[in-house]
């Protein structure tokens, strides 16, 4: 285990309560309203317009360090922080903007003989960032998960700092999109104490007057992994072993949010779990309070749908409008999660009349046609072998594909080549072309109930038009979509248009662990 126990002074000390969160100032939380039971927000940055230039730019420092905060059940603990806390600064800016973002490796040098190896946790302290489902360069100093911020290589060597530039499309979507490490063999481990946070590209839906005159609220939803004060090393295969997952919203376990009869608020909902796909429904002894979607993934619906469960899974967002309803507690459940992810305490002078609801909203993206796929369809298999490796990881978590064709036998000969499905960064399993359009199916060889591989696609966003071959009326874009064990499994298929960026990027299963363990393409958009 590696050596924490200089935590810098810079870390800082966050108590979560279990309801009614007032964080301190300074911590990366801000309250959304003043008084002891507001609802945590995390800090927000906005767009700093620059002198004589349109459009704007947004500087932010990004310090990663171990953070001491307090959980409820577990005392305090030591996880890796974004400025220290969870989530990390949202950050706000919109369409044409840049994001300049100067990154602090302020963590200890990584353990010495750590694994190295494709399907292997390991550089626990090293990191980069991705920007997840913008539609962004994965090249050079952007959205490049290739990069590494490593740490300094001894204890008293300077502190490493890293640049990212993002440049926002002036065409880009309006829509709620997150960031996190991505690092292949520490995605994970990061992850798992909360390095997080959230991007909101502002535009046009903002702008609909039912939209514009809702509290505007974020939602980050957290997985912890937590045992003896700290998130366990993954590098251990019995990490998993009684570490249940702790489940926190805006760093709070379970706060209270307010809304008074008839108010209408606009919810961020941001899915960054690790592991844990969440099927989510609001209710209470009084009923069922209606989340009415306006968006996915960063897409904005054509209208609102009203729903009354929403599935988020490992990655997703989901925008809803929740309007309130009977005076009472409702709470915000996920299916398989013991405890509330929040409470809803609808109470207070009713709004009259109520607030409204959109009837129709700005198209977010315009539908793909089928008519202009080109080139052979490709398939995609998540596959997993148990016990064909020795210890500590002893499943091979791979992706079969017939770009190129898999071996005959999944179960066969698992060296060390991209062939057999096992990620290797050197090797390229996806030439794509810019401005072709082309038809995917991604399959789960999973057969066990509530299993979930999402499938996430870097740089382009999909629109998925069918699911187990039923098609999809109205299709639907995501970035990163559920795929649930069962009998036979499931499959998606996709119509993806590769758009804008060359360079290599990622295809992969989106429960990290799994990534981690090589669960992984690389893809390469080229020129046509």
């Amino acid at each position: 285990m590696e050596d924490i126990r200089g935590i810098s002074r810079r870390s800082v000390l966050r108590t979560v309560a279990a309801v009614g969160l007032v964080p301190a100032a300074g911590t990366g939380t801000a309250a959304a309203a003043a008084g002891p039971t507001a609802f945590p927000q995390p800090a927000t940055v906005r767009r700093r317009p620059a002198p004589g230039r349109v459009p704007s730019v947004l500087e932010q420092v990004l310090d990663v360090r171990y953070a001491e905060v307090g959980v409820p059940g577990y005392g305090r603990v030591v996880v890796r922080a974004y400025n220290g806390g969870f989530p990390g600064p949202t950050l706000r800016v919109r369409a044409g903007d840049t994001l300049l973002l100067t990154h602090v490796n302020g963590l200890p040098p990584n353990p010495a003989g750590g694994m190295r190896a494709g399907r292997m946790p390991h550089r626990p302290n090293s990191f980069n960032l991705h920007t997840h489902g913008m539609h962004v360069s994965p090249a050079g100093h952007a959205d490049n998960v290739l990069r590494e911020f490593a740490p300094r290589a001894a204890a008293g060597d300077p502190e490493p700092r890293y640049t990212s530039a993002v440049h926002v499309p002036a065409d880009h979507p309006a829509g709620t999109y997150w960031y996190h490490p991505h690092l292949h063999g520490s995605t994970a481990e990061q992850l798992a104490g909360g390095m997080a946070g959230v991007i909101v590209v502002e535009g046009d839906v903002d702008e609909v007057p039912e939209v514009r005159a809702a509290a505007d609220v974020v939602v980050c939803v957290n997985e912890l992994k937590l045992r003896d004060g700290r998130v366990p090393p993954f590098t251990s295969g019995a990490w998993t072993a009684g570490v249940p997952s702790v489940f926190t919203v805006n760093g709070a376990v379970n706060p209270v949010l307010a809304l008074r009869p008839g108010e209408v608020q606009r919810w961020r909902l941001v899915g960054a779990t690790a592991f844990t796909a969440l099927k989510l429904q609001l209710g209470g002894p009084e009923g069922v309070l209606t989340m009415h979607r306006i968006a996915q993934d960063g897409v904005t619906l054509p209208a609102p749908v009203p729903a009354r469960t929403v599935e988020l899974v490992m990655g997703n967002r989901v925008d809803v409008l929740v309007r309130g309803g009977a005076p009472g507690r409702y709470e915000l459940r996920a299916e398989r999660v013991p405890q509330p992810l929040l409470t809803v305490e609808v109470a207070g002078e009713p709004v009259v009349p109520p607030m409204g609801l959109p009837r129709a909203l700005p198209p977010g993206r315009p539908f793909l046609d089928e008519r202009e796929v080109t080139g052979p369809d490709r398939e995609v298999l998540f596959h997993l072998d148990p016990g064909v490796f020795p210890q500590p990881f002893p499943d091979a978590f791979r992706v079969l594909g017939t770009h190129p064709t898999p071996p005959a036998d999944p179960g066969g000969d698992l060296r060390r080549d991209p062939a057999y499905g096992l990620y290797d960064p050197d090797h390229v399993n996806h030439v794509l072309p810019l401005g072709r359009t082309e038809r995917w199916t991604v399959r789960t060889g999973e057969t066990s109930p509530g299993f979930n591989h999402p499938f996430h696609l870097h740089t382009n966003q999909f629109m998925v038009t069918h699911r187990n071959g039923v098609r999809l009326e109205p299709p639907v874009w995501h970035d990163t979509v559920g795929l649930a064990g069962g009998t036979p499994g499931e499959s998606v298929t996709f119509l993806v248009r590769y758009e804008d960026f060359t360079g290599r990027a990622i295809a992969h299963c989106h429960h990290l662990h799994h990534e981690d363990l090589g669960m992984m393409q690389t893809v390469r958009y080229t020129a046509p």
